[in-house]
């Protein structure tokens, strides 16, 4: 709807009493700036009129941000050679790994000892288990001292974002392969960086990082859900990543979009780093989701669905 136009008394009104050459002049001008208003000016200066003629306000400082997130920040917990998920039951069967959220996680960790556990998370709600290989500069282990995990609704459209599901309580999700043969391998989805230095260009393999800046790691997991399955026997089947905006009909169920952020307190030669898994494009990530289900429910719903930013309180 246009707006309504603005009606001005008559000038004759606007002089009323006064009289003398400068008043009528004054007011005069003043009357023809108002004139000069028009519709795009008024509207900058108005409050907004919405298609059915209902006047809304201006948008508020403190409007939510429209980014569908909540997150996780999980430190550091241990380093063990064990895998729940790819080598249960298996104490020392795997490469080094480094354990993030729940400081109960080894080969034999099952969900209900992740939910007896105790966890490094903000918030201390988020029981779950995350573990990556363990990066090494010249053979010495280092751990990343910013650990981000994020819960996202991107990746899809915005009528799909509206529809995606808690992920389920109990659900495994391995990221990455830790035998890609190079960054050609399709099979990598690695991703390095610098933190604050974008003149650097990403790779699957690691970057030289300028003096003072920290290399980052970056994993994105699958966020198509067969909708049955918690696991499967290659730990990757039952979930798969959206085509064209969507799920795939074979993994019909949309679930939050983990996004793994590891920053690390190194930088130069990238020969210096390997990862217990080998070089830089082998980066991989497990994820054994202990959140309690009201807990995942609510910010499904509050955050991601309405496509509201929130923090680690799960509030905007």
């Amino acid at each position: 709807m246009s707006p309504t136009p603005r009606r001005f008394p008559p000038l004759r009104r606007v002089l009323g009493r006064w009289r003398g050459p400068g008043v009528v002049l004054a007011a005069l001008g003043l009357v023809l700036s108002l004139l000069s208003i028009g519709p795009a000016s008024a509207r900058a200066d108005l409050r907004a009129t919405d298609k059915a003629g209902a006047v809304s306000s201006p948008r508020s400082a403190n409007a939510p941000v429209r980014v569908a997130e909540f997150v996780a920040e999980c430190p550091f917990t241990h380093r063990l050679p064990d895998d729940p998920i790819v080598f249960p039951g298996l104490p020392g069967a795997s490469h080094m790994h480094s354990f993030f959220g729940n400081d109960s996680t080894n080969a034999r960790t099952d969900l209900a000892a992740l939910q007896r556990g105790r966890t490094s998370c903000s918030p201390t709600v988020d029981l779950s288990s995350y573990w990556t290989p363990t990066l090494y500069d010249n053979g010495k282990e280092v751990e990343p001292t910013g650990t981000t995990f994020y819960y996202l609704g991107e990746g899809v459209r915005d009528d799909v974002i509206a529809t995606i599901k808690p992920l389920p309580l109990g659900l495994r999700i391995v990221a990455g392969n830790a035998k890609a043969t190079g960054v050609g391998d399709p099979t990598s989805i690695a991703r390095w960086s610098c933190l604050h230095h974008g003149e650097v260009n990403p790779s699957k393999d690691f970057v030289n990082c300028p003096a003072g800046s920290m290399l980052e790691s970056y994993l994105d997991f699958p966020q198509c859900w067969n909708g049955k399955d918690l696991d499967s026997p290659d730990h990757k089947s039952h979930m798969a990543y959206p085509v064209g905006g969507q799920c795939p009909a074979t993994h019909p169920v949309a679930v939050p979009k983990l996004r793994q952020v590891l920053r690390y307190p190194v930088s130069g030669d990238p020969s210096r780093f390997t990862l217990a898994s080998g070089a830089g494009y082998t980066m991989h990530g497990d994820f054994f989701n202990a959140w309690p289900e009201d807990e995942m429910a609510r910010r499904v719903r509050d955050c991601i669905n309405v496509i509201v930013k929130c923090g680690a309180d799960g509030r905007p």
